[in-house]
């Protein structure tokens, strides 16, 4: 039995989803007599240093900014503090996707051709030409995030709206085919699931979060071949980038079986409808489970 606190809300525009996957993570923790509190540091971690060095070790799960960009990891470091989780320097690393990508780029990893752009460069962009993909270069949860299949529909104003949010957003190749994803757990790669979003739909915030995106474990379009090709360049990434205890790389199998990268995710949700507890569960580890094992995880961790 550990005392843990999970720190859950932040200011990023994915508060609401961290809400939910810190009490997901708290009351699976407390089901395994860990002695858990909640905290939200969304007035600045500071203010909560004297409530963080009293306890064991720290669950983040804050998405996004503030959570997984490698600040939060670097004070918790800083103070001595045992957490859950890629060290900053991982987290920084995938969470700027340019650098990431640049890196797997470096090592033979294939992923969809990419550039950063401000609004008059990707209008300028031969990128732009063909069907492509538009999100930020330090966000999730598909929030700000365009798939442009048809040209002809393209929704100008949103996208400028999100360029004013934003300045510079990732201009990326569209890649067609399946989109699984792998979450590592520890060293050891979960199985893949299959995302296929709503007929007609695509995987963004709101299929994301509404329960029509179906989740496919083990997945009916992309063959076993391709799966265990797909977990062998998760833990791949997993390593090369300096992640540990947990992640969850995106992957497109084209119909080729040629996989192309899209990002890797530090601080994957956790909430019922996350991915990475269903990859558990078919692996064999229940929730609660899943969590005490991160905290054991954690608690091996070097400060």
């Amino acid at each position: 039995m550990a005392t843990v606190i999970v720190l859950a809300g932040g200011t990023s525009n994915e508060r609401e989803i961290s809400l939910r996957s810190g009490a997901a993570v708290m009351e699976a923790l407390q089901q395994k007599n860990h002695q858990v509190k909640m905290l939200d540091p969304a007035d600045g971690l500071d203010n909560l240093s004297d409530d963080l060095k009293k306890v064991d070790v720290i669950f983040p799960a804050l998405h996004g900014e503030g959570g997984e960009d490698g600040i939060l990891q670097h004070f918790l470091e800083d103070h001595g503090i045992k957490y859950v989780g890629p060290d900053s320097r991982a987290s920084a690393l995938c969470f700027d996707k340019v650098r990431y990508i640049e890196l797997l780029e470096s090592q033979g990893i294939v992923v969809p051709l990419t550039e950063l752009v401000d609004f008059e460069e990707y209008r300028k962009s031969r990128l732009a030409d063909k069907p492509f993909a538009l999100k930020p270069n330090d966000g999730g949860s598909s929030i700000d995030t365009f798939i442009v299949r048809d040209l002809q529909k393209i929704n100008n104003a949103s996208i400028k709206e999100a360029f004013a949010r934003h300045r510079k957003l990732l201009l990326q190749e569209l890649v067609v085919g399946d989109e699984i994803t792998v979450a590592m757990l520890g060293d050891e790669p979960l199985p893949a699931i299959e995302i296929v979003p709503p007929k007609g739909g695509e995987f963004d915030y709101e299929n994301k979060y509404n329960g029509k995106t179906r989740e496919l474990c083990p997945p009916e379009q992309v063959n076993q071949t391709a799966q265990k090709q797909a977990q062998v360049l998760a833990q791949r990434i997993h390593r090369l980038t300096g992640c540990r205890d947990m992640s969850r790389t995106d992957i497109i199998v084209t119909a080729n079986n040629e996989l192309y990268v899209l990002e890797t995710n530090t601080i994957p949700g956790l909430t019922g409808e996350s991915l990475l507890p269903k990859a558990a569960r078919e692996a064999g580890y229940d929730m609660p489970t899943l969590c005490d094992k991160l905290i054991q995880m954690a608690l091996e961790h070097n400060t």
